[in-house]
């Protein structure tokens, strides 16, 4: 008889623990979906990082390809952004091949006019739309091979690499490149700001290293008003308050890091005393 009770009290507690660790492994289960929708995505290749394909037409010679890789090596984000007016927010900027031959957008530079570094920049779009042209596969190339003027490997062979790709302020820091910020006849002349010191960001959990945020550095390639008062309203120390959530969902920080800036999974890139976590 005692031996039947002791069977029967351990089958009854054996089905009174099954509950319980389902219950525990929806809970996990739970856990790890809202860890996965707020964990940055893995960046994609180098080469493939910051690609942005524009298609406004079902017809003509086919979608555009942007790299900002290849243009970065060569103007700063401000001057596209700012001073000709792209847009931060995709297919906002409306550019057509109209735009683009009436000197607006891409048409800014690429006129068949404008000089950079003693070469002239090709135009954009011309008057008479040839899908057999070899000049509009430069830019119309999405899905056609051997048509790119450039390819990332080669054009960056010789710039500082990093976690991720080229290491863009090394880069510049270095000499290797040297953005311009200035288009003859595009840009307004300005005087230089004084650059903001540098801030150092506490984060809310302690083990999370701060933010080290360079005014310096960024205002080389943004400038101010690329990120003030639109990404960051002006507003008193502390009162704005930001978070690895806010950015992963494209906000603040997000806007360019995790698009075209260097990815969020870069951690060493904002916490530079934080151990190499990046995936």
């Amino acid at each position: 008889m005692p031996t039947c009770s002791m069977k029967k009290t351990k089958r009854k507690n054996k089905g009174g623990l099954l509950p319980l660790v389902l219950a525990w492994g929806v809970l996990l289960l739970g856990n790890i979906v809202s860890a996965q929708i707020y964990l940055p995505k893995p960046a994609p290749e180098p080469s493939e990082y910051g690609k942005v394909i524009l298609d406004n037409s079902k017809t003509g010679p086919g979608p555009v390809v942007f790299d900002h890789w290849l243009h970065r090596s060569m103007f700063t984000c401000r001057l596209c952004h700012v001073d000709v007016g792209f847009a931060m927010q995709a297919k906002a900027t409306g550019i057509t091949a109209r735009t683009n031959r009436e000197g607006f957008h891409c048409g800014a530079c690429h006129d068949g006019k404008k000089v950079f570094e003693g070469k002239t920049i090709f135009a954009a779009c011309s008057d008479t739309p040839n899908t057999n042209d070899q000049q509009c596969d430069r830019c119309h190339s999405a899905g056609k091979k051997g048509v790119r003027k450039y390819e990332y490997k080669k054009f960056t062979a010789k710039f500082p690499k990093g976690v991720y790709g080229v290491n863009w302020e090394a880069a510049e820091k270095s000499g290797v490149i040297n953005p311009a910020d200035f288009v003859e006849g595009l840009s307004v002349g300005k005087t230089k700001m004084q650059n903001r010191q540098d801030l150092s960001v506490v984060t809310a959990y302690s083990w999370v290293h701060p933010v080290t945020f360079s005014h310096e550095k960024h205002s080389i390639w943004n400038g101010c008003e690329l990120c003030h008062p639109e990404i960051f309203p002006t507003a008193q120390k502390e009162t704005t308050h930001f978070s690895m959530f806010s950015n992963i969902e494209g906000r603040y920080c997000g806007a360019c890091h995790g698009k075209v800036a260097f990815p969020l999974n870069n951690c060493q890139g904002c916490h530079p005393n934080a151990p190499p976590w990046a995936p």
